[in-house]
């Protein structure tokens, strides 16, 4: 798999570093499993591998062993615990924040974000972005997805703009042009955590 420069964050190492530590540094008190990290961020098991062996050598992760799994979270006494973690959290904060927010919801078939955001994510280079596009499929009841959006977007500190589509409005053969242009375009799955570019 090519890697790409981040563009979210250009002076981190690269975007699956950002990826695994938006997992960490918003939660430090959780801990995840290499192959849940993996699942979570859609970074191959290699490459979780070889970058959380760098964070933790460096002190910015932490890691212990419970059988055969090594378990790793975010080292809250690193002392630059608290600007790595609001640095992350305002360029990769977004698929973890939408993720938790989304958990038990009913109707929530995908969760995408489209737009700028994705397109920075997926490495195209261009203008910070000043908001998240959120695309859910499926039957989630319009006021609960604008109460999620609100609250996304008060711990992201950027305004979320949430539209909402039918399976069958995605799925169609003969998309509408606004469907068609999504599918052209970088989107980020937030249950998986995959870039599509």
């Amino acid at each position: 798999m090519k890697t790409h420069a981040p563009q979210l964050t250009p002076f981190v190492r690269s975007d699956s570093v950002g990826a695994i530590l938006a997992e960490l540094l918003g939660h430090p008190d959780r801990e995840l499993s290499l192959s849940e990290l993996g699942r979570r961020t859609g970074v191959s098991g290699p490459v979780v591998h070889r970058e959380v062996g760098r964070l933790v050598e460096s002190a910015v992760l932490l890691d212990r062993q419970e059988g055969r799994n090594r378990l790793i979270r975010a080292n809250g006494e690193h002392p630059l615990f608290g600007p790595m973690r609001d640095l992350i959290a305002a360029t990769y904060g977004p698929v973890p924040v939408l993720r938790d927010l989304f958990d038990g919801v009913d109707g929530a078939d995908q969760v995408l974000i489209y737009g700028s955001w994705a397109a920075r994510r997926a490495g195209q280079s261009g203008a910070f972005p000043n908001d998240i596009d959120l695309l859910v499929i499926g039957s989630v009841p319009r006021r609960v997805l604008a109460s999620i959006a609100t609250a996304a977007g008060e711990q992201l500190d950027v305004p979320v703009n949430a539209t909402r589509l039918t399976a069958e409005e995605w799925d169609a053969g003969d998309p509408s042009p606004f469907v068609a242009t999504l599918r052209s375009r970088p989107i980020v799955d937030v249950l998986t955590g995959e870039v599509h570019a």
